[in-house]
């Protein structure tokens, strides 16, 4: 049946204008948007693209003339990304995962799953976990024993948690992300290689042979309510003490997060980021697709880090960074400029030194 105009409008706390009663299915791009799609025109940029669509109404920056864009309803908003989070919230559908326990579940006697929970084929409930209510878990998820999970999570086909883990409300795993995973620590007897380079900045001295013992994970995972893990993401265990993520932080497809990290609130980090072991992180921090940082370090509050950043050393709160090693983003603009005129500036050199 689709929504009304009205209706969307409502939702978003947006104005309306034209035909309110008018009804579509779907959200579209302009171009390809079909007569009952509403088009997502949300920027003057896109305009155009509705000339080359059928949509009869659309969502449209604010104070935009939708009579001249030959449309029969519209939708003003302010923020267009953010009037985007409530679109697509409120036009899911949500996801197939059938109510109640499927049969090819497996269910420790000692577990307990909290009312309205909805368990898929070959799920699989360790003993003395705590699943809260509602909850909705798709196929092939493995939940270790003493596992906690909150209220209204949502986990996708394939994750894993491991024991000990502990998960508050609202949470959501994609598919194949894991949670609790040992950590990677391991040790010779002697002084490695690798740590003779480190302390010397590139000696290893004599090399002798030596074999790795595992350092094992008595720590788990906390995560707090709001958190969302992405797909193929892995989270170690601390190593005694626990890996933590604080309150509504976002962590997106394979993210990795080593062993005794903490993280704080509403942070987002991006594809590919990778936290090495002991580092901690503040509230709001960003960190881009690629980031990386060294283990034991601290990062500030409110530190923004660009694409490809790799973060060795303490970062106060509120920095801005980018590069490898990490620097203020505007230093390493000025740095990659100088790097360009490097070429031009030694042919000059080249020049008057042979004249």
């Amino acid at each position: 049946m689709g929504y009304s105009i009205a209706e969307i409008a409502g939702a978003l706390g947006a104005e309306a204008a034209g035909n309110t009663d008018l009804r579509i299915e779907a959200a579209s791009e302009p171009a390809g948007a079909g007569p009952e799609a509403l088009a997502l025109a949300m920027d003057p940029k896109y305009a155009d693209g509705l000339a080359r669509g059928q949509a009869r109404a659309a969502v449209l920056w604010a104070g935009a003339d939708w009579q001249a864009l030959g449309l029969e309803a519209a939708i003003f908003v302010q923020r267009p990304r953010y009037a985007l989070s409530k679109l697509t919230r409120f036009l899911d559908s949500g996801h197939e995962i059938a109510p109640g326990i499927h049969p090819t579940a497996i269910i420790d006697r000692d577990a307990r799953i909290g009312d309205g929970a909805a368990l898929g084929p070959f799920v699989t409930i360790g003993p003395g976990a705590r699943i809260g209510p509602g909850a909705r878990i798709a196929a092939h998820v493995s939940i270790a024993g003493d596992v906690r999970i909150g209220a209204d999570a949502l986990i996708h086909a394939g994750a894993r948690i491991g024991a000990g883990v502990r998960i508050g409300d609202r949470f959501i795993a994609q598919p194949g992300a894991v949670i609790g995973s040992d950590g990677f620590s391991f040790v010779t007897p002697e002084k490695s290689g690798a740590e003779r380079a480190r302390e010397t900045l590139g000696d290893q001295g004599a090399v002798v042979a030596q074999s790795w013992a595992r350092i094992h994970s008595l720590g788990a995972v906390e995560i707090g309510d709001d958190v969302e893990i992405g797909a193929n993401a892995a989270i170690d265990r601390g190593t005694i003490r626990n890996t933590r993520i604080g309150r509504g932080s976002k962590l997106d497809n394979l993210v990795h997060v080593g062993h005794n990290v903490v993280i704080g609130e509403d942070c987002l980090l991006c594809a590919q980021v990778g936290i090495a072991g002991s580092v901690r992180i503040g509230d709001r921090v960003f960190l881009g697709g690629q980031c990386g940082a060294k283990d034991n370090i601290r990062i500030g509050d409110d530190v923004v880090a660009g694409g490809a950043t790799k973060i060795f050393t303490n970062t106060p709160a509120g920095r801005v960074l980018l590069g490898s090693p990490a620097v203020k983003m505007d230093e390493h603009i000025r740095m990659q400029k100088a790097l360009r005129r490097l070429p031009r500036l030694l042919r000059r050199f080249a020049d008057k030194t042979s004249a």
